[in-house]
């Protein structure tokens, strides 16, 4: 009787887990699609912002008589800027919110990026840039941040990978409408096409900012549009959640920034950050030039190519981030990728200038550099401190940004000095390389945490 009794208390434990995790399920899901369609949309203008200055520079620096390294100077130093209000940033959102953190950021960025459109000297155009830098600052890492307000880790890296799906689809629309915006626009009311592609690509961040502030909530308690029962599945979930509490804890802003900046984690996590950010502002600033030089002189022709790579990279981070998520395994997927883009980008300068060569190496590239990526950014929230995650992800994603200055501007460099892209392009292959052996080697595989399902 007895042994009855146990087997049916073990089926009842069984089917509450069951019936818990359906239930959970279907919270998640409903969370999911309330905060990732906007967070997505917030970050395909931000890095389609990114990217437009790459083809800009195809009429711009003709029309102002910018050299390479002018371009790849004033394309880079945004990201100092950028570094230096980035941790403020993550902080006051820690103090107000995201509502109001976007809100702020993205009116003030879609208006300055707007402004680029009236730019005549290399002094306007480095300190536009630098001013873009000052008020984008804390949109990513905050985004990453809130995330772990809503999200066991169990469930952040898929999250991630659909916000940051963003990247490799602003990298498709980005190419072909700038491009058409650049030819199509050339000359209307006296304007240039790149002057035109800056208003038309800056303002909606402006509206959707407004938008972001009346449809997000800051923590799951204050979501109007979760039931009493709904929020408490949530709060189970972080609770059973061993980073559930990431940046809540009660240490100050001070503390905070001296034990983040004195943890060997944090810049380990950097190194490995700053080699993506290089590999990646490569794609961003110089694939439409890298096209142009493959004898493709035709804007929108170069915008259409351009697409291609970020459609094979869009593949990566759906396959890489899913595939991270179902093996709960973080350094292999993000090393191993890196190593594989590093040999591919490092073939590119003996393919004879081929189109279709080049785009084809291009894609394999951009399919293991993205998904890398993507993949990399669900490890800060469960490798650092959670009492100074805050932090530490801010200074995580500003020392590893700098990538995004040193990138653009060492290839103008190169450029202007060689006249050719070649040794710049196996600089940055060598940096993935190193990333990817970095992870590999000097991160433990114990300290990846990744949560498992109730």
């Amino acid at each position: 009787m007895t042994n009855i009794q146990t087997v049916s208390g073990n089926d009842a434990d069984a089917s509450s887990t069951a019936s818990g995790s359906i239930a959970e399920n279907a919270v998640y899901r409903k969370i999911t699609l309330r905060l990732v369609p906007l967070l997505f949309l917030a970050y395909l203008l931000a890095f389609l912002d990114r990217i437009n200055v790459g083809y800009a520079k195809l009429q711009m620096s003709a029309d102002l008589g910018f050299s390479e390294a002018v371009y790849g100077l004033g394309a880079g130093i945004f990201f100092i800027s950028y570094l230096l209000f980035e941790v403020p940033s993550n902080l006051w959102l820690e103090r107000v919110g995201v509502r109001i953190t976007l809100l702020r950021i993205m009116v003030l960025w879609g208006l300055v990026s707007a402004s680029t459109m009236l730019v005549q000297t290399p002094e306007q155009f480095y300190f536009v840039r630098l001013l873009l830098g000052i008020c984008e600052a804390g949109f990513f890492p905050g985004i990453i941040l809130y995330l772990t307000y809503w999200f066991p880790s169990s469930r952040r890296g898929k999250v991630t990978g659909q916000f940051m799906f963003a990247i490799p689809v602003a990298g498709i629309i980005g190419g072909p409408l700038s491009g058409w915006i650049m030819s199509s626009m050339d000359g209307v009311s006296g304007l240039h096409g790149w002057q035109w592609m800056f208003l038309i690509e800056g303002l909606p961040t402006v509206l959707l900012g407004c938008l972001c502030y009346v449809l997000l909530a800051n923590r799951p308690s204050e979501a109007k549009w979760l039931s009493a029962s709904e929020k408490q599945v949530v709060i189970t979930a972080m609770e059973r959640d061993a980073d559930s509490t990431v940046g809540n804890g009660h240490v100050g802003a001070l503390s905070k920034m001296r034990l983040a900046l004195s943890d060997s984690r944090v810049w380990l996590l950097a190194f490995i950050y700053f080699t993506t950010a290089c590999a990646n502002y490569t794609f961003t600033f110089w694939l439409p030039t890298i096209i142009k030089g493959l004898g493709v002189t035709n804007v929108s022709h170069i915008g259409m190519y351009s697409a291609i790579p970020y459609v094979f990279a869009a593949l990566g981070v759906l396959f890489v981030s899913a595939s991270s998520d179902k093996r709960k395994e973080r350094r292999w997927h993000v090393g191993g990728s890196l190593i594989l883009g590093a040999i591919g980008l490092a073939t590119t300068p003996f393919l004879n200038n081929s189109l279709m060569a080049t785009l084809l190496v291009l894609s394999f590239v951009g399919f293991f550099q993205f998904g890398a990526g993507i993949a990399y950014w669900a490890i800060p929230s469960t490798y650092l401190n959670k009492a100074t995650a805050a932090v530490g992800i801010g200074l995580v994603s500003s020392i590893g940004v700098i990538g995004g200055f040193v990138s653009p501007a060492l290839l103008g460099f190169i450029k202007d000095l060689t006249g050719s892209l070649d040794n710049g392009i196996f600089a940055i292959a060598l940096l993935m390389l190193a990333g990817g052996l970095a992870i590999l080697v000097a991160l433990p595989a114990r300290a990846v945490r990744v949560g498992t399902e109730p």
